[in-house]
Parts: structure tokens; sequence; C-alpha cells
């Protein structure tokens, strides 16, 4: 009898395997989705608290950056708390008259996913706007002053001056965004427990069942699928560095 080498067979299964295909197709459209809205939001902020006029800068960079100092648990059981079937969304939306009846928004796949990009956008956006406020306040004033003599306007000054300044630390938060979305595991657990029907699991959370949430632990298939993710945190790092970090 001829036994199937174990480490082909372990892959072989990882691209056979629908579950684990549809969790990397959650966790690519969190990240298409997620990671391009929140580090514009978070240049955007970046560049209006980087005013100087800015009366009370330090408390709106406070309330910007405050989501990051909440636990990843806490913060999902508060939107999950919120977008409950009798949370505080539902009850606004049905005192203002938007819907009939509460509706069930994390046991629905398409507002379920919404609700993780809502949460990952909420709480990782002042992350990385702290990253492009350090790289702004690096850029010499007199660099602005000189654009706006030139006759350039506030949107060719942002694309011309700022962005390609920026141009390390844009390189550098995708790089960890992406790092991080492709190891998301918190919200999918806390927020909707992968579902419904696991609609909404991702790679992480599909290793972490895999090992010790299914009832019996097999952990040479969640290895295999850890190296995946491996090797895709690897290989989208490299192509940003290399698209990212063109130097004259």
């Amino acid at each position: 009898m001829k036994w199937a080498n174990p480490f082909t067979y372990n892959y072989t299964r990882m691209f056979q395997d629908k579950l684990f295909l549809r969790s990397v197709g959650n966790t690519f459209l969190y990240l298409l989705i997620e990671v391009p809205i929140m580090l514009i939001l978070a240049i955007l902020l970046a560049q209006l608290l980087n005013n100087k006029d800015l009366k009370f800068k330090g408390l709106f960079c406070t309330c910007v950056f405050l989501p990051c100092a909440t636990s990843l648990v806490s913060y999902s059981l508060i939107f999950k708390s919120m977008f409950a079937t009798q949370g505080l969304v539902n009850t606004v939306l049905v005192k203002l008259g938007i819907l009939s009846e509460n509706f069930n928004f994390l046991g629905t796949a398409s507002t379920a996913k919404a609700i993780i990009i809502i949460a990952l956008i909420w709480r990782w956006t002042g992350y990385n706007m702290v990253f492009f406020l350090a790289g702004l306040q690096n850029i010499e004033y007199s660099v602005y002053e000189a654009a706006k003599i030139d006759g350039a306007n506030g949107w060719q000054t942002f694309w011309r001056i700022t962005v390609p300044l920026l141009k390390p630390t844009i390189v550098m938060t995708v790089i960890m965004s992406i790092n991080g979305t492709l190891q998301l595991f918190d919200e999918s657990v806390n927020l909707t427990k992968g579902g419904s029907a696991n609609s909404t699991i991702t790679m992480s959370h599909y290793i972490y069942n895999s090992s010790f949430g299914d009832g019996v632990a097999n952990f040479g298939y969640a290895c295999a699928m850890s190296f995946f993710v491996l090797a895709l945190v690897a290989i989208l790092s490299a192509i940003n560095m290399k698209v990212g970090d063109k130097r004259d």
C-alpha cells in the first residue's frame, strides 16, 4: 500500500478545501476594501492635524488615536453589542423610521462583512495617522511656502509635494496594514464567530479552528496553512517594497 506524502497531502488538501478558499477570499475582500480607505483617511487626518494654526491639536490627535488604545477583544465586543439585533444601531434606525423592524446585521453575510471592515477602519486609522503625522512634521514648511508662491493650489501641493515626500511612510504603512489584515483574527472570532455559516471567517480564524476549535487537533494541516499565510505576507510585502521604493 502506498502512503501519501504528508507534506504534499496537506498542501493539496489546502487548495481543495472550499472553506479554506472561502477564508482566503474573505481575507482579501477585507484587505482590498479596508486598507485603501483606512490609509487615505489616515493621510487626510494627518494633513488636517499638521496645520500649524490649528487649535487644540493635541486633543484632536488624542481623540483620533484613542481607538488604538482599546484592546482588540474589547472593541470587537463593543461593535458586536452596537450591531446586535437589540443593539444601539437597530434601536436608532427603527426610531428614525429607516427600518421597520430590527435587522440581524451580524447574522447576514454582507452586512457582517461590512461591520468587520468598519470596525477595522475605526480601530486602525488613528494608528496609521500617527506615522503620517510624524512624516509630515519632518517636511520643511518652507517647501509649502515656496509652492504657494509658485501658484500651486492645495490639491497640487498635496500630490506633488506631500505624497512624494511621504512615500517611505506610505510604503511602510501599506506593508504593516497588509501584514495585519492577512493575519486578521480577533474581529472574525469575537464579532461574528466566523458566521453566518462561515461566511466571514478569515484565514487565521480557520487555522485556529483546525488546531484547537473543531475538537480534533490537526496541527499538520494548520501548519501548512500558516506557511501559506507567511508566503502571502512575504510576497505582498516584497511587491510593495519593489513598487514603492523607487529612488532617484
